[in-house]
């Protein structure tokens, strides 16, 4: 069981809905890197309305429906962990934005498994 509390970054990516690797979702290859390296978790946030370098918005408003809606990947975990990970976000992340942010974890507590 990984166990995070103190010091920590955070990364945050920003992608596109229909950003794609490998015929896939990226913010899906993002995670699935992300637990393949042994990282505390990724979450997958999507957008209902935003703008980025392109300065193109994109919108889930019912007039102007965007199929390519902005998307959050946020991975919390040790510095080291994180650091480890950015190279594989400078090959997958093309377009978009990747930030870090210092955190401090309060609790981390992951699900129990159920007796049978």
């Amino acid at each position: 069981m990984t166990r995070l509390t103190g010091r920590a970054l955070r990364v945050t990516i920003f992608v596109g809905e229909n950003d794609v690797w490998h015929h896939k979702p990226l913010y899906t290859e993002i995670v699935h890197r992300a637990h393949k390296q042994g990282l505390a978790g990724a979450s997958v946030f999507r957008g209902i309305e935003g703008f980025g370098a392109s300065s193109l918005i994109h919108t889930a408003r019912l007039l102007s429906l965007s199929e390519d809606l902005p998307v959050a990947v946020v991975i919390v975990d040790s510095e080291e962990l994180i650091r480890q990970f950015l190279p594989q976000l400078d090959e997958l992340v093309t377009e978009g934005l990747v930030i870090l942010d210092e955190v401090e974890v309060i609790r981390y507590v992951g699900r129990t498994k159920e007796k049978k």
